[in-house]
């Protein structure tokens, strides 16, 4: 359905403004957001309505019932299928109708509005030893609503069904204006007139071609209405993806959680002789089992570190086999039901793991494949559509090796998993969407695949819907009279195809709306060269698959990503919806414009603070995508003022630090409140910021004072080592070990203590601490705010400065996070065509990465660090170090020194300048409240802060009266 007219889309939108009090938004940018969800597909909304309660959204339906405009209901937009998209209104549930309404220990129910995410019923479901059974990969922000929406099941579904299972009730409205509870009995059936009618008229054909096994969840599943399973609405309404009803509240079943569950870890030569174990395992009643490909498991350790993936017993396929106890077992029984499972197996490669980080860790393998899975193993970009067919298990490993042979037939790569006990595989793949010219291979793959999985008597989709990817393939899986059967079930609760259009009945084509296929080209100019999505913008910004993780809690796992949404909770200010509206500025229809308000008012709340780039398994780096655009949109204009103030901020810093009397003379001055608040006002800044204090002493100039200062300086050029060989002139044992220690401009004019004791800890560890002659600076801050020429000019100065070191094996070791992760990232991006850039990359480290590594080049198993027994610390890590370094080094260094560390997840909010900037004060507090604030509030007058940033150690000073201490200053006593 095209867009209405510009006249009734403004009626549209005063009316409901007249009658909704939750947010009513059809500006270009919220359109742009709305636009996609986790599919391959674009479908501009007219507007979107973030109801407040039901009464807003019958309101809001009444509206659009009576204007004619179509209704799509949306939680957490992670449908892979554009399920939650619409042309015309739509229904945002996630961002106020998410209230566990009541849990009922006794009943084992919950009572839930639309917006639940489901992570959230299981916390409060926990303490009474309860849980939701379903549990899909995107538990920590799919709604509960979506998910009855989709039918969604996860690997869990063995034991405890899918979502149809587990619902009890549900408040409804249809598309005629009927509110409703559908539940089930006798009787149930009236409440749409018709219905039951119809059901007995068609037996038949209900109980022949529908309920055939488990995940076969394509289309309607009438079979609930059948006599024999109860006569159950609600269950059938589930998996409906709002064509027929909206969900006002649900009532849902809970589950005992499973205690000390066992994996059993399988080895199988490939997935389809995994495949075929299924069967045999089944008989066991185990809790899950899940199949993971040998490929996908090598991207795991590719995007998060050989450690991320847990020992596996040998094979190139594997089985992930949970096991819980039964009533009144003990651990040793649940142990000893495992290893019978295992024997029945057939295959000796079995490793049994208890529960605990271990087993934790196997299953985090499984959870990312719905993010790792968008890259196939060769890097490409993968595509959903055909993500979740269903087979019954019994014929799973025949399918799969069809299908692979399909695949490679066509030459389509991607990533094979899935639960594999219920039949279920997921797999996105390399279709050829990047051109309009790809548009008719992939369909012709589709279909394909659609009759093959149809000759195995399976299902299009397993658990994610069929909406816009499957719809219209249903036809290939089923005879016309259940099709029809379909259309009058649309008809008696929807006659005039109000909800979700396009979708279930009377499909678009699945090749319609495509999203990528019409993204310009963006080549590369003079920013950032994209080189890792070949040079190009628009496939660096569609790397966003809107799985969605930037919108959960990441800190509850350790992640950084999204410090503005988790203040927010608004979609304009998580990575999703930024890239939404980038990906839009590409394709010219809704966002035109590099400056359109649509894309300031996105990136405005942007940290910059690359967690993205690790958090996120698709690898968006939205702080690389912000520069590029304010490099862009500033291109050859006036910036604002603060670009020049805080963007040039080392330049200023070096002029007020080159005499130490001017820079007394500042700090004095400033810290008169009144004339600070006019500087930062004028400078536009925060006034209620204070401003950073000045070195009276730089970094360079104290070196020049100490002993061997003199001698321990070098250009990099003379020193006569080999390459790799980390040693100056001279024979034997006499040759120093050396170390240079790279001052950046905030450790050399704004906080020199952290050099200082980074110098004291090298030369305690065994390091001759080598400091160069010239300053030289990564230009972060030039990147920071899109001056990317500037920050180019800087980092080829100071590739003259440190490349050379690195030529020549000398390890270079930074002091600030964000400036060693210029070096780390950014640089080489930047500056692809200099040699020097990753060679200098690779040889630069954090000071607890060179502290920690094996001989030759860290100091040897003889140095231990100085003892932190009794010493507690908390710890905010830079999100700079943690996304572009890592920050394991550095607790494995505070382990090893005894200290009692609780490590902080998620930004400290001031990011640089972001904090500082006026109109950002307020976001920059609340995502300090995450975690920040509330740790140092806990921590006792001896705990130390420990924060490496400069950004981390001013925030903490600034909001909550807290000192702050690097490393280096941490392991030398100086606290």
């Amino acid at each position: 359905m095209a867009r209405v007219s510009t006249v009734t889309e403004n009626d549209v939108v005063a009316a409901l403004r007249g009658v909704v009090d939750g947010e009513v938004d059809d500006s270009v940018r919220r359109r742009a957001e709305y636009s996609t969800d986790a599919s391959n597909y674009r479908v501009p909304p007219a507007v979107v309505v973030a109801p407040q309660d039901a009464d807003d959204t019958l309101a809001a339906l009444d509206v659009a019932r009576r204007l004619g405009v179509p209704v799509t209901a949306r939680g957490a937009g992670t449908s892979v299928a554009g399920n939650s998209i619409g042309p015309g209104l739509v229904l945002d549930f996630s961002r106020h109708m998410n209230e566990i309404v009541a849990l009922d220990p006794e009943a084992r129910t919950a009572v839930v509005q639309p917006g639940v995410v489901m992570s959230s019923l299981q916390a409060v479901a926990a303490p009474h030893g309860l849980r939701f059974g379903p549990d899909p990969s995107t538990q920590n922000r799919a709604t509960l609503g979506g998910m009855i929406g989709n039918n969604a099941c996860g690997p869990h579904a063995v034991a405890y069904g899918r979502t149809a299972d587990n619902v009890v009730a549900l408040d409804v409205v249809d598309g005629r204006g009927r509110r409703f509870t559908a539940g089930a009995g006798t009787g149930a059936l009236d409440a749409v007139p018709g219905l039951d009618r119809l059901v007995r008229a068609d037996l038949a054909t209900i109980r022949t071609a529908l309920g055939r096994f488990g995940r076969q969840v394509s289309g309607y599943s009438l079979e609930h209405l059948l006599p024999e399973h109860g006569q159950d609405l609600a269950k059938m309404l589930v998996g409906t993806e709002g064509t027929l009803v909206t969900i006002l509240q649900a009532t849902v079943g809970l589950v005992p959680v499973p205690t000390a569950p066992v994996v059993v870890a399988l080895g199988y030569p490939d997935m389809p002789s995994a495949a075929d174990a299924v069967p045999a395992l089944l008989t066991h009643r185990p809790l899950a089992v899940e199949g993971l490909d040998a490929h996908l498991v090598d991207v795991v350790r590719r995007h998060k570190g050989a450690g991320a993936v847990p020992e596996l017993p040998p094979g190139g396929g594997w089985l992930l086999v949970e096991v819980g106890a039964d009533p009144g077992e003990t651990a040793a029984d649940v142990l000893a039901r495992a290893r019978a499972l295992a024997a029945d197996g057939g295959t000796s490669a079995v490793r049994v793991v208890p529960a605990g980080e271990q087993a934790a860790a196997l299953w985090r393998i499984r959870a990312d494949g719905a993010g790792l899975g968008g890259r196939t193993p060769a890097g490409a970009p993968a595509w959903p559509g055909w993500e979740d067919a269903a087979v019954p298990p019994e014929r799973l490993g025949d399918y799969l090796r069809d299908f692979t042979a399909l695949m490679a037939d066509r030459g389509v790569d991607g990533l094979l998993y899935g639960h594999f006990g219920d039949g279920c595989v997921h797999v996105r793949l390399d279709l050829p969407l990047e051109t309009p010219a790809g548009i008719g291979p992939s369909r012709e793959f589709l279909e394909a695949s659609a009759d093959l999985v149809a000759s195995y008597g399976g299902s299009l989709s397993g658990e994610h819907g069929d909406g816009r990817a499957r719809s219209e393939l249903l036809a290939r899986m089923y005879e016309p009279e259940v099709l029809e059967l379909f259309g009058r079930v649309k008809a008696l609760f929807d006659p005039e195809n109000h909800l979700n259009p396009g979708v279930l009945v009377d499909p678009a084509p699945l090749d319609a709306d495509l999203r990528r296929p019409h993204a310009r080209p963006t080549p590369a100019r003079t920013g950032f060269a994209f080189a890792e999505d070949g040079g190009d913008f628009a496939t660096a910004v569609h790397r966003c698959t809107g799985v969605g993780k930037c919108r959960a809690d990441n800190s509850a796992a350790g992640g950084f990503m999204c410090p503005s949404y988790q203040a927010t909770k608004d979609e304009k200010d998580v990575t999703r919806g930024r890239a939404r509206v980038l990906q839009e500025l590409t394709n010219g229809a809704l966002v035109t414009d590099w400056g359109s308000d649509a894309v300031r008012e996105s990136l405005d709340l942007c940290l910059s603070c690359k967690a993205c780039s690790a958090d996120c398994p698709a690898g968006v780096d939205m702080a690389r995508y912000k520069s590029e655009v304010l490099h862009r949109t500033y291109a050859g204009k006036v910036r604002p003022l603060n670009h020049y103030l805080l963007g040039q901020l080392p330049r200023w810093t070096r002029l007020v630090t080159a005499v130490p009397a001017l820079a007394k003379l500042t700090n004095t001055v400033l810290k008169a409140r009144p004339l600070a608040q006019v500087v930062l006002r004028a400078g536009g800044m925060d006034p209620r910021r204070d401003m950073v204090t000045f070195a009276e002493e730089r970094f360079s100039a104290w070196w020049k004072t100490q002993d061997d200062g003199a001698t321990a300086t070098a250009t990099g050029t003379g020193t006569g080592a080999a390459p790799g060989s980390n040693t100056a002139t001279g024979t034997g044992a006499d040759r120093p070990r050396l170390a240079v220690l790279w001052a950046d401009t905030f450790s050399e004019t704004l906080d020199t203590a952290g050099a200082r004791a980074a110098v004291t800890l090298l030369e305690d560890a065994g390091y001759t601490v080598v400091v160069p002659d010239e300053p030289a600076c990564c230009g972060l801050t030039w990147i920071s705010t899109g001056q990317l020429d500037g920050a180019k000019k800087r980092l080829t100065h100071l590739l003259g400065v440190l490349a050379p070191y690195a030529a020549n094996g000398i390890p270079v070791v930074g002091v600030e996070p964000s400036c060693t992760a210029v070096l780390r990232s950014d640089m080489v991006d930047l500056l692809p065509d200099d040699p020097r850039a990753p060679m200098l990359a690779a040889g630069t480290y954090t000071l607890a990465e060179l502290l920690t590594a094996p001989a030759p080049l860290g100091p040897g198993p003889d140095w231990q660090p100085a003892s932190l027994a009794g010493v507690e610390v908390v710890a905010q890590p830079h999100c700079h170090h943690h996304s572009v370094m890592g920050w394991d080094a550095d607790a494995a260094l505070l382990t090893r020194a005894g200290a009692t560390l609780t490590r902080l997840a998620g930004c400290c909010g001031l990011a640089g300048n972001f904090g500082m900037e006026k109109g950002h004060y307020d976001t920059s507090v609340a995502v300090a409240e995450n975690a920040l604030l509330p740790a140092l509030r806990e921590a006792g007058p001896q705990t130390v802060y420990l924060a490496d940033g400069f950004s981390c150690r001013t925030q903490a000073q600034q909001l909550a009266g807290r000192h702050g201490v690097h490393l280096a200053q941490l392991l030398t006593g100086d606290r």
